[in-house]
């Protein structure tokens, strides 16, 4: 039996990758406040993955549209439109957005984490999506990975073993998936 070979992709913050090689596997390190969405089309096998770094740019795309979740997420859609993805059929999965300043007095001071996450539910259900999988929030940092010949997200908490996040469908959006 032959096995596709995996070939990590990292996608540093403030990028995107689209993949349709089965072999890929398009990966977020250390993911904090940052929020990595992916898109999959089970029927092409077309992956992407975006690393935002903060909510909304108020600068329509710029230089760097994927540094920003509302920017990100319409380039991302374009490209897995043009990979043949088809918007109807894409699976959407969310991680990240920690609250990494857990001192006292800090715990809602500039929390990116939950402006991200908020921004990222906004934009995909402005785009008629829905969230089918999210592994957001709390206090540590993770690493993502997309695995573009099943579609398998995994996450992998700071100091844990990675662990695949089922895209449920009646997940709700910013709650996070038992790990």
């Amino acid at each position: 039996m032959n096995f596709p070979v995996e070939r990590f992709v990292p996608v540093a913050i403030g990028e995107h990758a689209v993949s349709a090689d089965s072999g890929d596997v398009l990966v977020a390190y250390g993911i904090g406040s940052c929020v990595v969405i992916t898109f999959y089309d089970p029927h092409l096998r077309v992956g992407g993955l975006l690393h935002a770094a903060l909510p909304l740019s108020n600068v329509g795309r710029g230089p760097r549209p994927a540094k920003y979740v509302d920017a990100g997420i319409d380039v991302l859609l374009h490209e897995m439109n043009q990979a043949g993805a088809q918007k109807q059929r894409l699976v959407v999965q969310i991680a990240g957005g920690s609250n990494l300043l857990t001192a006292p007095g800090f715990a809602n001071t500039l929390n990116i984490g939950r402006r991200n996450i908020a921004a990222a539910e906004l934009v995909i259900a402005r785009e008629g999506l829905r969230i089918a999988a999210a592994h957001v929030g709390g206090n540590s940092g993770r690493t993502v990975r997309l695995y573009v010949g099943s579609g398998k997200m995994t996450g992998q908490t700071l100091g844990q073993d990675e662990k695949a996040r089922a895209a449920a469908h009646g997940s709700a959006a910013g709650v996070p998936l038992p790990a």
